[in-house]
């Protein structure tokens, strides 16, 4: 079954085709570690999560990572470069090293993740453990006329790189303006962006051919990206919406202008989880983790559940009814696999009730392979759950048969398990 999916890049649905057949190289965007993810940070994990089991589920083999960022994203990053380190902030506020801010947040963002049955990535890199391959992208970028220095710091020069502005759909000077771009006195256009930065009150520094300094956030994926799955040019790239500038539109300029070849065949961003119509932000306080609501009685699954019952280019509106909605939904889909009554006695699944069963695992398949719908997914499910209810006892046959449809649908789900 092919797999259309649609690429941010194009603007387009394109069926997935990659480097070597049958397997997909992908990476996500993942956590900055200075404070507790939050459920809308989660979407997009759990969001990750489908992409990834639904390929598998139809024949692909999927090997993702996913980066942790513990230095160099800067709290305005709604700009290209702007803004304190958040890790120097929280550990600042804590009188505690940095590194020891990003253990615990790391092993939280674990704990919350097994619990929404979040399959684990290949690897999980982290941004402090690879700025050495940092440097040297960097030191290319310079060979190659991309990128400047000014007193220690490191800038990508955006006039380099005409595709800049491709991913996001806009002209450097409309992105400047939108993102309120402040003119800097080191940089030749407002819109270039750091590579390398020298702050000698920064509480993690590494040495380099430009003085004691860190990376900047942009590099970091271009960098980690790459080493882990071993090739220039990604299957798929994942981020959020608010990845798409400047984050990836500065991991594309570059990743290409340092190596010479396209960073990703293919870019999905899923849209934000909002809270009376405002994106759930940590810098907005109007966000809920994971342990809020679990506080509050609910299960991790049911999160789940609300987290994929929406197709991830679909905004989200949370609400604590939203959330109970889930549980309710999950408690269905497990009711009618505990209560699927089997009996010797009974009938046997006629052809075209089988034929039914068939039509309705096929039509989930076909769902989450155009675009990974999930809400068309989901209507499938609670088509089996209705048949199941109003049919009553099934042969030992029919039984097994209907336990695997659920099956199949859990490979994607994840719900019926109850630990």
């Amino acid at each position: 079954m092919k797999v259309r999916l649609f690429d941010s890049l194009t603007r387009s649905l394109r069926d997935l085709e990659t480097a070597e057949p049958g397997v997909v190289r992908m990476y996500a965007c993942g956590p900055t570690v200075y404070l507790p993810a939050h459920i809308g940070n989660f979407r997009a994990n759990v969001c990750w999560d489908v992409v990834r089991r639904t390929l598998e589920l139809l024949g692909w083999r999927v090997r993702k990572v996913m980066n942790i960022t513990d230095v160099g994203h800067l709290t305005r990053d709604d700009t290209a470069d702007g803004g304190e380190d958040k890790m120097e902030v929280t550990a600042r506020k804590e009188g505690v090293d940095p590194l020891a801010v990003a253990q615990r947040y790391i092993d939280r963002f674990h704990a919350d993740r097994r619990a929404l049955r979040i399959l684990d990535a290949e690897a999980y890199p982290r941004a402090t453990e690879h700025v050495p391959g940092m440097i040297a992208l960097i030191e290319r970028l310079v060979a190659r006329g991309h990128a400047y220095v000014v007193g220690g710091n490191v800038y990508f020069e955006v006039a380099t790189f005409p595709a800049y502005g491709r991913l996001s759909g806009n002209s450097v000077d409309a992105l400047v303006a939108g993102a309120r771009v402040e003119p800097h006195p080191d940089k030749r256009h407002p819109a270039d962006f750091a590579l390398w930065k020298t702050d000698p009150s920064h509480l993690q520094q590494w040495d380099s051919p430009w003085g004691r300094g860190f990376p900047g956030w942009h590099i970091e994926c271009s960098v980690m990206s790459v080493e882990l799955l071993g090739t220039e040019t990604l299957d798929l790239h994942t981020g959020g919406e608010d990845h798409l500038f400047p984050h990836h539109e500065c991991e594309i300029a570059q990743s290409e202008g340092g190596r010479g070849v396209p960073f990703s065949r293919f870019w999905l961003h899923n849209r934000f989880m909002n809270v009376e119509g405002r994106r759930m932000g940590k810098s907005l306080g109007n966000y809920w983790t994971l342990d809020d609501l679990v506080a509050k009685g609910f299960d991790p699954v049911a999160v789940r559940y609300l987290l994929l019952s929406v197709q991830y280019r679909q905004p989200m509106n949370f609400t604590l009814e939203g959330v109970a909605g889930a549980k309710a939904s999950v408690d269905r889909i497990r009711g009618a696999v505990r209560n699927l009554v089997e009996d010797p006695g009974a009938p046997p699944l006629a052809p075209a009730e089988a034929g039914e069963f068939d039509a309705l695992e096929e039509g989930f398949r076909a769902a989450l392979a155009e675009d990974f719908n999930t809400s068309a997914a989901l209507g499938k499910v609670f088509d089996a759950v209705r048949k199941v209810n109003a049919r009553g006892p099934f042969d030992p046959a029919g039984a097994a048969r209907v336990r695997a449809l659920f099956g199949t649908f859990d490979r994607v789900l994840d719900v019926l398990r109850e630990d």
